[in-house]
């Protein structure tokens, strides 16, 4: 069902305005700047892209913009994060029109655990009023699901097609790849590890990294499709810094700041999550220059 979801998904980011609101306008010159940068597929609404903070009719205008401007290029997948299951349905079905490839998926993201079985029957429903393919993203730390009840899952929904594994441990990613079965897609979604997921096999990644600095991603990815893992390696070290600089809890808003330097209209972070601050931005504007996304002397600025 995924088959044309391979590669660089980039997880594009939610302009929001000084006063919390949706920049709709500046969607289409970040779709743009990423598909520049030879991404293979777009996801909105995820953890980068705020999708916790938006509201349904939010939800819904910021995919259709972004399926409008992406305009049948690449894939594009439609994040949801929300802890019921009918508003995750309803949040599928107000999607399922636009063209969008699949819902990616995060598990309940409060406090109390729903059962496995309850935890079958919550993708089986959310599946069932979508029509739509589902990836979970498997990110929720409290709600985490083991590869025994991801593969359950798949086994016996089949619309849910795959996973985002958004795990530290190498291990708990490669069980999965290789305990999936052919049609399950198992995409990294570590940003420190994308290098070793692609070479365990993985059809792709989404992550935060590839939205923040996009051509160096996707050369990575393109360096061990075609075996050549000494520019992998040196693309994965020098990617590093970047996720060391960004991967903060208030990652929105410095992914944005890093966007910004490279001339990408991304707004700002909506409230509460923090600003960046100047020590971060310090780092992130070092390790983008290490990467040679901007000139070294605007490091100290």
């Amino acid at each position: 069902m995924l088959d044309d979801l391979t590669g660089v998904i980039a997880p594009f980011t939610t302009p929001f305005n000084d006063n919390d609101g949706v920049e709709l306008g500046a969607i289409s010159a970040q779709v743009e700047w990423l598909l520049s940068n030879g991404v293979h597929g777009l996801a909105a609404g995820g953890s980068t892209g705020e999708g916790h903070v938006l509201s349904r009719e939010e939800h819904r205008d910021i995919l259709a913009e972004a399926v409008r401007a992406v305009a049948g290029r690449v894939p594009v997948v439609a994040g949801i994060i929300s802890n019921s299951t009918a508003e995750t349905a309803a949040r599928g079905q107000q999607v399922a029109d636009l063209g969008v490839i699949a819902l990616q998926v995060t598990p309940p993201a409060y406090l109390f655990r729903p059962d496995d079985d309850a935890m079958v029957d919550h993708f089986r429903r959310i599946h069932g009023e979508s029509g739509l393919p589902i990836l979970i993203y498997n990110v929720v730390g409290h709600c985490y699901l083991s590869p025994d009840l991801l593969l359950r899952i798949m086994k016996e929904v089949p619309g849910v097609a795959g996973v985002k594994q958004s795990a530290g441990d190498m291990k708990l990613f490669a069980d999965l790849q290789r305990r999936a079965e052919p049609q399950n897609q198992i995409y990294a979604a570590v940003d420190a590890l994308l290098y070793f997921a692609y070479v365990l096999g993985a059809p792709g990644s989404i992550a935060a990294i590839l939205t923040a600095a996009p051509g160096p991603s996707v050369r990575l990815w393109d360096a061990v499709k075609i075996g050549d893992h000494a520019t992998a390696l040196d693309l994965h070290e020098r990617l590093m810094p970047l996720w060391d600089a960004i991967g903060q809890d208030n990652m929105p808003s410095l992914c944005k700041f890093a966007q910004e330097l490279q001339g990408v209209p991304a707004g700002v972070a909506r409230r509460p999550t923090s600003p960046a601050r100047e020590p971060q931005k310090m780092a992130v504007r070092a390790a983008l220059a290490g990467l040679g996304l901007i000139d070294p002397t605007m490091v100290d600025r």
